[in-house]
């Protein structure tokens, strides 16, 4: 978070709209890391570094959507780990305008893990072909096991 201290009001605010855009549209890496390099480039900032400063503030809006947190309280967040007041306000006010959508965003990423596939499918059930195969496995199991015995 020092690293992020260090950065003027203006090149924190650009950053946070890169990160923001990227927790909106979380598929378009390229685009993301495109932004990054360029930030990088623009502001004579290394790459790498960045980088881990980006993984590093991704943790935060990622557990405050988990455990759904007010904008005050990733604002306190922030500030416990060394965030400025000020960086802290600003970032707390733009999750406040972008968590409706980013919990929209989850809560259909969670019904999409949780679909519905095959109705006719039945635990333990299986073809002709599929048994005879199984039998032959389970057959060359045992007389492994008797070579052992």
């Amino acid at each position: 978070m020092q690293q992020l201290n260090q950065l003027g009001a203006q090149q924190f605010s650009a950053l946070t709209e890169v990160l923001f855009q990227f927790l909106k549209e979380p598929k378009e890496v390229e685009r993301f890391l495109t932004q990054l390099s360029e930030f990088a480039t623009a502001n004579q900032i290394s790459l790498g570094p960045l980088k881990s400063i980006m993984k590093s503030l991704l943790l935060v809006p990622n557990g405050a959507l988990k455990k759904s947190l007010t904008a005050k309280q990733v604002q306190e967040d922030f500030i416990t780990l060394g965030l400025s007041e000020e960086k802290a306000t600003y970032f707390s006010e733009k999750w406040k305008q972008n968590a409706p959508v980013l919990a929209q965003w989850a809560v259909g990423q969670t019904l999409m893990i949780n679909q519905l596939v095959d109705m006719e499918w039945r635990f333990g059930e299986l073809t002709l072909p599929q048994f005879y195969s199984f039998l032959h496995e389970m057959e060359r199991v045992r007389a492994s096991m008797e070579c052992f015995g």
